[in-house]
């Protein structure tokens, strides 16, 4: 088994769509290409709260529907305006028909006034590969 958090099945994410994973805080979204390639970003567009899961899938970009920011499946980097900020990216495991994201640790860059919750794992609490609960620390 990887490590990670498991998101869903491959069978669960066709190519060219998204799916929102709302169980961490930001929430993520995990992508499928055309090309059948997966990655995963955190959801939120840094230039405004709108969720990229929503957006359009085209090579390996991702378009905000709320104001046409592009981001880079692969970095998170923005490379269309508003957004000036890219999101962060996270790492992608395939183990059969199991999609597995291990999150970043790095910091959230989110658009004015939104703020991830804590009422989420952080990345270092994520399930052991055992599938075991995580364990929160005081």
């Amino acid at each position: 088994m990887s490590e990670g958090l498991r998101v869903c099945g491959l069978a669960d994410l066709p190519p060219g769509e998204a799916l929102r994973v709302a169980e961490v805080s930001p929430p993520i979204a995990v992508f499928r290409t055309e090309d059948g390639e997966v990655f995963a970003l955190d959801d939120t567009c840094t230039h405004q709260d709108a969720s990229l899961a929503d957006g359009w899938v085209e090579d390996c970009t991702v378009e905000c529907p709320l104001h046409a920011s592009r981001f880079d499946l692969r970095t998170g980097e923005v490379d269309a305006p508003p957004a000036k900020r890219g999101v962060r990216s996270h790492p992608v495991t395939i183990d059969g028909d199991d999609v597995y994201v291990t999150l970043s640790e790095a910091a959230p860059n989110l658009p004015p006034g939104v703020r991830a919750s804590s009422d989420f794992p952080a990345p270092s609490d994520q399930p052991a590969p055992s599938d075991q609960p995580a364990r929160s620390t005081p």
